[in-house]
């Protein structure tokens, strides 16, 4: 594999450690109703939900408390990050 391809990699591992982050910031501030309100945790929303929001649609918060949606969703990263780094591995 060459350097730029090596370079790609990289950055796609980047790009989906920084997004489970985020994700996982988007978790734990839930659980603090105050903290949803600062600015971090809106732009954290504004770029998490929508992606949370499709498995959502597939598992609903079972008693409006639950969200079960992020395993999903992490599971579904890391399915397309292996994905996408095997493409480039050939």
């Amino acid at each position: 594999m060459g350097y730029f391809m090596l370079l790609i990699a990289y950055v796609v591992r980047l790009v989906f450690s920084v997004y489970t982050i985020l994700i996982l910031i988007r978790i734990v501030g839930s659980w603090f109703p105050k903290f949803s309100q600062h600015s971090f945790m809106r732009f954290v929303s504004y770029y998490t939900d929508p992606y949370l929001n499709l498995f959502r649609k597939i598992i609903p918060p079972i008693g409006g408390v639950l969200d079960l949606s992020p395993m999903l969703a992490f599971f579904s990263l890391q399915i397309a990050e292996n994905l996408i780094l095997s493409f480039l591995s050939r």
